[in-house]
């Protein structure tokens, strides 16, 4: 009985932390999700190997009250600003031509990032319910100072 108890008192603690975690999606999957449903973005600009952008993951993105605040009010946006995926915003298409796969360490810059004019990383970006560029924050947040500026 007691290892009953404890199987199932485990298998509800890792529901509850897999509960909360952001689901996040790319900008292409935001904006289309925009025109069903109007609502914010919330976009994390990050890149594989900057230091502070792993603490906001690990720290800030993993802390229940950022998790439902941003969960239930922007969609979610993960975007490498080395990576190479490819953004549709506003009719012009962004890639990363630069992008060397497998590489280590920092690679080419995407277009998107530029056009973002992202000046160091993290970078956070408000997007309104249209489309247009509300706010950034730049830099490491904890949890209760990202609260304050959402």
């Amino acid at each position: 009985m007691k290892k009953l108890v404890l199987v199932l008192s485990l298998s509800f603690l890792s529901v509850v932390s897999f509960a909360q975690e952001i689901k996040w999606m790319t900008m292409n999957e935001a904006l289309e999700a925009q025109k069903k449903d109007p609502k914010p973005i919330f976009m994390d600009v990050y890149t594989d190997w900057c230091g502070p952008c792993k603490m906001l993951d690990k720290n800030t993105f993993h802390d229940a009250s950022i998790v439902e605040l941003i969960s239930k009010n922007y969609y979610a946006v993960k975007f490498n600003a080395e990576g190479n995926e490819t953004i549709t915003f506003k009719g012009t298409k962004y890639t990363n031509p630069k992008y060397v796969a497998g590489k280590t360490g920092r690679n080419g810059m995407h277009e998107f990032t530029s056009f973002l004019g992202v000046q160091g990383y993290p970078t956070m970006y408000i997007f309104d319910k249209d489309g247009e560029i509300k706010t950034n924050v730049l830099g490491y947040r904890t949890a209760e100072q990202l609260k304050a500026e959402l």
